[in-house]
C-alpha cells in the first residue's frame, strides 16, 4: 500500500480543489481532506486547514506543480 502524505495545506476548500485540478491535469491523483463537517461547516477548516493528500512517490513533481 502506498504511503499517503499531505503535500500542502490550504485556507479554503476552493483553493485546495483548484490545486487538486492542477495535479490531476498532470496525472497525479490527489484527495482533498478537511474537517469541515462534510462541507456544512466550512469555518471549521480555518483551525486545521484543508489538506491536499498525494502518494509519497509523487511528492517532488507535485511540489514543482504547486510552486509553478
Amino acid at each position: 500500500m502506498p504511503e499517503i502524505i499531505c503535500v500542502k495545506t490550504f485556507n479554503s476548500r476552493l483553493e485546495a480543489e483548484i490545486a487538486r485540478g492542477s495535479l490531476e491535469a498532470d496525472g497525479i491523483d490527489s484527495i482533498v481532506s478537511a474537517d469541515d463537517g462534510g462541507g456544512w461547516r466550512p469555518e471549521l477548516a480555518f483551525t486545521q486547514g484543508v489538506r491536499l493528500l498525494i502518494k509519497k512517490e509523487n511528492e517532488e513533481r507535485a511540489l514543482e506543480i504547486l510552486a509553478g
